[in-house]
């Protein structure tokens, strides 16, 4: 090993030690922190984040950067501290670029955004919140010009949660499941399917937390590298490959929201903890494609997770932890699990409906970083949408416009990858079965965890080796395509 190279391994202990406090503290900000905590969480936050960025930003960093990619010593390097060191050398370039007052304002204004969020949904008061996203998106306009001074500020944003991915191709991919699947829910709601009233009632939320620990174990988490936590807006995060991290939200009257909330985030975490852990503490450690994230989220969550055979070794087990489910038969649950209807919340929406409440979502970011629309007048465009594709309009601003913590973080540009994931599924569901065989019969025979260790193999170990449209293409054959998706809603809804 080279010096340089010991000198950067070095640095990355370092800056490691920073982000660790940075997590460990949004952690708690999220899920133990006492109300009257917030102030020195946030100031605290700010301080060992504005730390972390100087590192990142130090000229320090710069030499022994360039030094590594000199010819003589970049090709002496192996593959892996190759790609760590030229995506380290870009994102060095980039946040240089960034006035270190800036990014302190930045990190202050996202503690403070989530917290006037949190308060804004509890009390759905949107005016609590308004002042505080104006902020964010004021500074997120503003560091974008300083990171990708030449690319068109939403591009810029996309592409940073999906590399490889500007509004182009997403207008494409998104345009064709809109022209198909706007027709489609049209048919499939036509026939009214009310809520089961067997899943009425009170659900002790205790109980559901058990459920959320036997779903895990059964879909591959481990808990040697795992933990759980209760919020308000279920979350995964992770230290690294051995440190990963949970949450859900229980609601007394809503179980099926936290079983499904559990195997989604079940996914993220599994991703997490089988990145080979060599990349920990690197920019090849974790993935940060959030498309890709997100398949693997939603493909147990959906492809896996509303397949009624997925149930078939476990829902006896379910009736155990909560026994309202001995009163509900299996074919009741999964004609639940998939009932179809336009509702108000994307986490609670089916998976029919789901990609319609992102294109919203997309459209409402491209109106704020396009068309400049005024933040007082995003609830009317909100709910004027949601009419206009789902026939529905939000009673409140909760169950509207603040229902999702993504913008009081500054995670503009995330939204289109949970749809971007849907589609990757679409091709993965194709792509098991020509290897594993029929998903139906694995799932019947519970043999789920062959399919988790595909997924180890194929795209969990790579963490962020690889782009996108080359993990696609790797593993698939062929380039994105929304048509595996499209075959696969066609076939499924509606219901039988």
């Amino acid at each position: 090993m080279s010096k340089k190279l010991e000198e950067l391994q070095k640095y990355l202990e370092k800056m490691n030690r920073y982000n660790h406090v940075v997590t460990l503290l949004y952690w708690d900000m999220r899920t133990g922190m006492p109300k009257g905590g917030f102030e020195s969480h946030a100031d605290a936050v700010a301080f060992f984040s504005t730390e972390q960025f100087q590192m990142s930003v130090a000229q320090e960093l710069g030499d022994i950067l360039d030094a590594l990619m000199a010819p003589e010593e970049y090709e002496n390097l192996d593959e892996t501290w190759k790609f760590i060191v030229k995506r380290m050398k870009r994102e060095f370039d980039k946040n240089k670029r960034i006035p270190t007052r800036v990014f302190e304002k930045y990190v202050r204004a996202q503690s403070e955004a989530e917290h006037f969020w949190e308060e804004a949904k509890n009390k759905s008061d949107y005016s609590i919140f308004a002042p505080k996203l104006k902020e964010i998106i004021e500074l997120t306009k503003e560091i974008t010009g300083y990171t990708d001074p030449e690319k068109e500020i939403y591009d810029a944003l996309l592409n940073q949660y999906e590399e490889g991915m500007d509004s182009a191709i997403i207008d494409k991919i998104f345009g064709e499941l809109k022209e198909e699947l706007v027709p489609l829910i049209a048919q499939v709601t036509a026939i009214e399917k009310p809520a089961n009233p067997k899943l009425e009632g009170r659900f002790d939320v205790d109980a559901q937390e058990k459920v959320q620990k036997m779903l895990l174990d059964y879909i591959g988490f481990s808990w040697e590298k795992g933990a759980v936590g209760r919020t308000e807006h279920p979350f995964t995060l992770n230290f690294s490959s051995k440190d990963v991290r949970v949450t859900n939200h229980y609601y007394e009257n809503r179980p099926i929201s936290s079983i499904f909330s559990a195997i989604h985030e079940g996914g993220h975490a599994i991703f997490e903890q089988n990145v080979n852990p060599e990349y920990n503490g690197t920019v090849a450690g974790s993935c940060c494609y959030m498309g890709i994230h997100e398949s693997q989220s939603r493909f147990y969550e959906n492809m896996l997770g509303r397949n009624k055979n997925f149930w078939i070794p476990i829902y006896e087990k379910l009736g155990e932890i909560l026994p309202q489910f001995k009163e509900i038969t299996l074919d009741e649950f999964y004609e639940e699990i998939n009932r179809v209807e336009n509702s108000f919340i994307r986490t609670e929406s089916d998976e029919l409906t789901y990609g319609i409440h992102i294109i919203l979502r997309y459209e409402m970011e491209k109106a704020i970083f396009r068309d400049n629309v005024d933040v007082n007048d995003l609830p009317a465009l909100w709910n004027k949408k949601m009419q206009e594709y789902l026939g529905i309009t939000p009673r409140n601003e909760g169950e509207g416009i603040l229902q999702d913590m993504h913008w009081s973080g500054g995670s503009f540009g995330y939204f289109p990858s949970y749809l971007l994931g849907n589609v990757y599924d679409g091709m993965l569901k194709e792509q098991v079965e020509k290897e594993l065989g029929d998903i139906d019969t694995i799932l019947a025979e519970g043999r789920i965890l062959e399919i988790t260790k595909w997924l180890n193999e194929k795209i969990h170990k790579y963490g962020s080796t690889r782009l996108p449209k080359d993990t696609i293409m790797e593993v698939c054959g062929r380039e994105v395509t929304a048509q595996p998706l499209i075959k696969y809603f066609k076939e499924k809804y509606p219901l039988r």
